[in-house]
C-alpha cells in the first residue's frame, strides 16, 4: 500500500510518514473518559480528533482496531496517588453503587458521542473489567526489579528505572525537573521517591472498589547462591490509574501497536508513566506513534471538571448554560472543533461558535446546491483539483482547517455555476459531488441536521397563520379571488381550512 499520511509524533517531536507495523492492520488506542460526570467540550475534542483519524485510516484501506477505554476505577482526585477515587466519591455523595454512577454516565457519554457523529470504537474496555491484566502487569514490573512494596501498596521505582532508561522522554522532562515540581501529598511518605507512582494501592477500609492481589518480588539470593529468594504478600486494593491503558492496550493490540492518542494534558504524567510501565515490563515501548490533541480553553484556562469552568455537551445542545448566548447543534460543535488544527489551542466564545454555525450552513447549502446544477458541454472550472488539494491537506497531519478552506473554495465554485457564471460537464459534476460527499461526510464526519418535527411544525404554523391573515384581509376588502386562491392552494398542499364566526381554523392532514 501507499503511505500518503504524515502525522506528528509527540515522541520524536516531528512529522513522520505513517507506516503500520503490521499492514494492512492498524492498532490504535485512545484514552477515553473517566465517567463520573457529563461529557463536556474538552471531551468532545479528542473524541472528534481520533474519530477523524479512524475514519481516514479506514478510508485509506487499513483494517483498524480502535480501542478507547472507559476509566471506572483507580483515577484518584489529584492524579498523583492522593485523594478519593473519583467514581467512588461521586457514588458516596449520591448514595449509589459505583457501577450505577459508571453506567449512568457511560450511557450519557455514548448519547453525546452519537449526537456528534463520533463512530463507536472497535473495543471499549472498562478498567474495572481488566483487574487481572493490571495485576499481571504489576507482577511483571516487580519481577524485573522496577517496583517495590510499601505498606501494602506497590510503587514504580522511577529513579531506578531512569538509571537504565529515560523517564521523561515523551514530555521532554528529566528526573530532576520532575522531582522539583512534584508536590508533597498525603500518603506520599510510603514512597521511596516523590516522583514514584502507584501501580497498586492498598484500599482503606472505607474504600468500596477493592480486589485481592498476590505479589512477590526478589529480595536476594539464598545462601547456596543458586536460587533467588522472593518475598510474597497479599494486598486488598485497586490498580493505579496509569496501569489500565498499558494492560488493556497490550491485551487488545499486542506488545507493539501503531498509535496511542489522547489529550495533550495526558502527556505527563499519564502517558509518560505508560511508557515506563511498558519498558519496565517488556523491555521496550509498545507504541510507535504518540499523538495528542491540544486543549479547549475558556478565557485562556483549560476547560475541565476539576477547574469548575466546563460546559457540558447537553448544555451546548440546549443552550442552558449561563455562558451561552444560544443553543448550538452537535454538528456546529463538531465543525467548530474541526476548523482548528488538532494540535492548536481552541478558545471558546459565542462569537466563534456562531461563526462556525454560519460556515457550516454555507457548506451544507453548497452540498444541496450540487443537485440544482445542470451539466454543460464544457467546464470552465477546475473541479478535479479540489479533491487533490483536500487530500494533500488531510495527509499533512490531518490539517482540517485547510481541508475546510478548500471545501469553501468548492462552495464558491458551486454557487458560481448555479448563478450561470461558470459551467461544468457531467463528468466533472460527478467528481465534484463525490469529493464533497467524501470529505464532508465520510472523513470530516459532518451530517445534515434537520430541525425537530415540533420546531418545524411551529414554523409551518406561523407561515399558515400569516397566509390566513392575508386571506382575512382579502375577504374584508371583498377580494374574493385572492381569498379563494389562498384557501385552494393551502388545501392542495394538504391543509384543511375551516371558516368560523371568529375567523378560521386549520389543520394539516397527515
Amino acid at each position: 500500500m501507499e503511505h500518503p499520511l504524515t502525522i506528528y509524533n509527540t515522541l520524536d517531536r516531528r512529522k513522520e510518514q505513517f507506516v503500520p507495523l503490521h499492514e494492512p492492520h492498524v492498532g490504535m488506542y485512545v484514552c477515553g473518559p473517566t465517567v463520573y460526570g457529563d461529557a463536556h467540550l474538552g471531551h468532545a475534542r479528542p473524541a472528534i480528533t481520533f474519530d477523524l483519524l479512524f475514519r481516514y485510516l479506514t478510508h485509506l484501506g487499513y483494517k483498524v482496531r480502535y480501542v478507547r477505554n472507559i476509566t471506572d476505577v483507580g483515577h484518584l482526585e489529584h492524579d498523583a496517588d492522593d485523594g478519593e477515587d473519583k467514581i467512588a466519591k461521586k457514588a458516596r455523595l449520591e448514595q449509589l453503587e459505583p457501577m450505577e454512577v459508571v453506567q449512568y454516565y457511560v450511557n450519557r457519554y455514548h448519547k453525546a458521542m452519537e449526537a456528534l457523529n463520533v463512530l463507536p470504537p472497535s473495543i471499549e474496555p472498562h478498567a474495572s473489567g481488566h483487574i487481572i491484566e493490571q495485576i499481571q502487569l504489576v507482577k511483571e514490573i516487580m519481577e524485573n526489579g522496577y517496583a517495590y512494596e510499601s505498606e501494602g501498596s506497590v510503587y514504580f521505582d522511577v529513579e531506578k528505572y531512569n538509571k537504565d532508561y529515560h523517564y521523561g522522554k515523551l514530555s521532554g522532562r528529566n528526573l530532576d525537573d520532575v522531582l522539583n515540581t512534584t508536590r508533597e501529598l498525603d500518603g506520599q511518605e510510603e514512597k521511596h521517591n516523590p516522583a514514584d507512582f502507584a501501580l497498586w494501592k492498598r484500599a482503606q477500609p472505607e474504600h468500596i472498589m477493592r480486589w485481592p492481589a498476590e505479589f512477590k518480588y526478589k529480595v536476594g539470593k539464598y545462601p547456596d547462591g543458586d536460587t533467588t529468594e522472593y518475598k510474597q504478600f497479599t494486598s486488598i486494593g485497586f490498580p493505579g490509574w496509569h496501569c489500565e491503558c498499558t494492560a488493556m492496550g497490550k491485551k487488545y493490540l499486542g506488545d507493539h501497536f501503531d498509535i496511542h492518542g489522547g489529550g495533550m494534558d495526558l502527556i505527563f504524567p499519564h502517558h509518560e508513566c505508560e511508557i515506563a510501565q511498558s519498558v519496565a515490563s517488556q523491555g521496550d515501548d509498545m507504541v510507535h506513534y504518540w499523538m495528542h490533541n491540544n486543549m479547549i480553553t475558556i478565557n485562556g484556562q483549560k476547560m475541565g471538571k476539576s477547574y469548575g469552568n466546563f460546559i457540558n455537551l447537553d448544555e451546548f445542545f440546549n443552550g442552558s448554560h449561563k455562558l451561552l448566548a444560544q443553543a448550538y447543534s452537535p454538528m456546529t460543535i463538531r465543525f467548530f472543533i474541526l476548523q482548528a488544527h488538532y494540535r492548536s489551542t481552541v478558545d471558546f466564545s459565542n462569537e466563534a461558535l456562531q461563526a462556525a454555525e454560519k460556515g457550516l450552513a454555507r457548506l451544507m447549502d453548497a452540498v444541496n446546491g450540487l443537485e440544482k446544477i445542470t451539466p454543460s458541454a464544457a467546464s470552465s472550472v477546475d473541479a478535479k483539483s479540489l479533491r487533490k488539494n483536500c487530500y494533500e491537506a488531510i495527509n499533512d497531519d490531518l490539517n482540517t482547517p485547510i481541508v475546510i478552506a478548500h471545501l469553501f473554495d468548492g462552495a464558491r465554485m458551486i454557487n458560481n455555476i448555479i448563478a450561470g457564471n461558470d459551467t461544468i460537464t457531467a463528468e466533472d459534476l460527478k467528481d465534484l459531488k463525490e469529493t464533497f460527499h467524501l470529505f464532508c461526510f465520510e472523513i470530516l464526519g459532518l451530517k445534515e441536521e434537520n430541525d425537530s418535527n415540533e420546531e418545524r411544525e411551529v414554523a409551518f404554523g406561523k407561515v399558515v397563520d400569516m397566509l390566513l391573515e392575508q386571506r382575512m384581509k382579502a375577504k374584508a376588502n371583498k377580494d374574493w379571488a385572492t381569498s379563494d386562491q389562498i384557501r385552494d392552494e393551502l388545501t392542495a398542499l394538504g391543509f384543511a381550512i375551516k371558516d368560523t364566526k371568529d375567523g378560521c381554523e386549520w389543520k394539516l392532514n397527515k
